[in-house]
């Protein structure tokens, strides 16, 4: 994961979506145009039905971090090594059985959501 900045959301409405993965949060749009930063495995600019497998309008609080690897709100949320931008607290539905085998594949961390 590098330290280039992920995109900021063009707009905070009800297009906003946060990654299952990471909780990056952009628009539809720009998940479409330009895919995830810190999940570019799931080729979301390539398959842009793989954009509502993989994200989700369904998520609680929006954190900006401008230097992930210094913030304790980033280490806290887990997110000290994706790249610095808008991210979620927390979602609450999990990635596909089929979206988890390719986390596995790529030797990438998932942590499912808790269950309330």
């Amino acid at each position: 994961m590098g330290s280039a900045p992920a995109q900021i959301p063009t707009s905070f409405g009800h297009e906003l979506r946060a990654c299952l993965r990471c909780r990056l949060v952009k628009t539809y749009d720009q998940f479409r145009d330009a895919g995830c930063e810190n999940c570019p495995f799931f080729k979301m600019e390539e398959d842009h039905e793989r954009i509502v497998e993989v994200t989700t309008p369904n998520f609680n609080g929006i954190i900006s971090v401008m230097d992930p690897s210094r913030s304790w709100a980033a280490r806290w949320l887990r997110i000290g090594k994706f790249a610095p931008g808008c991210y979620t607290l927390a979602v609450s539905e999990p990635l596909t059985e089929e979206m988890q085998h390719i986390c596995q594949e790529e030797r990438v961390q998932y942590v499912p959501p808790k269950r309330m």
